[in-house]
């Protein structure tokens, strides 16, 4: 069953629910994100009931069908529904990052990181901690509140950015999505990074459903604004990467899961960010992204639990580069000042521009989202949005 929630469901998403008869739970929340006429609809308390016979652990049976979240929003349903199951418990292992770094510091022995609570930001003794680090919510979205602090120089204006952000996002998203109670320091992982869409099996096995790379403007960047997938990008690191999912599903014994994995890779050496549970990237970017660079449905293929032939995928596909470009407000303007965005002049940016989609940059700091397809010798195109702050494309009243 799929639970839609604000803030964001796709046409290809909606498509996808009505085309395969994917159930979705009829909350309020889910009506009010408008699934098309013809889709499955499942009364809520009907939902909770087969739920329930079927996520128990001690019911034997296997789950009614597979639970998956358009948006962390929902976590508080299923918190709320599910109580007597263990997913609220498998969710919160990735959710919450301290238990997420607690529950794999077997895996990462010699990872440092530490528990500071908001109230201590300012009291912090920044001098006994090894620099560079990074600071962020515990429980977080998109990189809200992620700062890294390469010397104790930096910090007081760290500080600074971090109660102006909080005090920004707290009106829009709910606790569940970001708590900023607790934050998480912890030490700088270097390398490349990916993000990574994947599913645990009944067995605790990943299947990874996409890969895209994480593309970043210099070592300060910490901003989600390119992510990019291919042919070379899947077949390169498939295996490696479904092998370190697997070892991680193991490690917690989670199972029907889906998640959203952001790591790090540098050398042999592979480092998990942090664990996304119930969903793949939020805003149904990288799954969809995934469909349009591949023909392939990630969130068809977790429902049906029939795994990827990722080898007849890529039989005939060419060295296209496909992008997600998230329009972050950047520009160092409030976003109620600003009047207007330029949609026309940043497509014209891109050769290939695959779909763009608008947001309400007023309520949620987003200008949008930039699907496109590159050329191998057209990645100045992508290099020129990725260290553009955007203030080209606003006007100010």
């Amino acid at each position: 069953m799929f639970l839609l929630d604000q803030p964001y469901i796709s046409d290809f998403m909606r498509q996808t629910l009505k085309e395969h008869q994917i159930p979705v739970v009829a909350r309020p929340e889910a009506l009010a994100m408008e699934p098309l006429p013809g889709t499955r609809l499942v009364d809520p308390g009907e939902a909770v009931m087969r739920l329930n016979g079927g996520l128990n652990a001690d019911s034997g049976a296997a789950p009614d069908s597979p639970l998956y979240t358009t948006s962390e929003n929902a976590l508080n349903w299923i918190a709320s529904n599910l109580a007597d199951t263990e997913l609220p418990a498998q969710i919160n292992l990735f959710k919450d990052k301290l238990k997420f770094r607690e529950g794999t510091s077997t895996l990462f022995p010699e990872f440092f990181f530490q528990r500071v609570n908001y109230a201590d930001i300012d009291t912090l003794d920044v001098d006994k901690l090894n620099f560079p680090f990074i600071i962020k919510p515990s429980v977080g979205f998109f990189s809200m509140g992620v700062h890294k602090v390469d010397s104790a120089s930096k910090w007081d204006s760290t500080r600074a950015a971090i109660h102006a952000e909080i005090a920004q996002q707290q009106a829009i998203y709910p606790r569940e999505v970001l708590d900023t109670a607790t934050f998480i320091i912890e030490e700088c992982i270097e390398g490349d990074e990916f993000a990574v869409d994947a599913y645990f099996d009944g067995d605790s096995n990943a299947v990874v459903v996409g890969i895209h790379q994480h593309l970043f403007a210099s070592d300060h960047d910490v901003s989600d604004r390119v992510y990019i997938t291919s042919k070379k990008i899947i077949t390169e690191y498939m295996q490696e990467f479904t092998s370190f999912a697997t070892a991680i599903g193991k490690q917690l014994g989670v199972k029907n899961l889906p998640v959203h994995m952001e790591l790090r890779r540098h050398g042999d050496s592979i480092l998990p960010i942090e664990v996304n549970p119930m969903r793949f990237g939020g805003w149904c970017t990288t799954a969809d992204s995934t469909a349009k660079a591949f023909g392939f449905n990630p969130y068809l293929d977790y429902f049906t639990h029939e795994g990827p032939a990722w080898d007849t995928i890529l039989a005939h596909k060419d060295d296209t580069v496909h992008s997600i470009v998230v329009l972050d407000n950047s520009t160092g303007v409030e976003s109620d000042k600003i009047t207007e965005f330029n949609y026309a002049e940043l497509k014209d940016v891109f050769e290939n521009t695959l779909e763009l989609r608008r947001t309400d940059y007023k309520r949620y700091n987003v200008f949008g989202f930039l699907f496109s397809a590159t050329r191998p010798d057209k990645m100045a195109e992508l290099e020129r949005i990725l260290t553009s702050d955007l203030r080209e494309f606003v006007t100010c009243g």
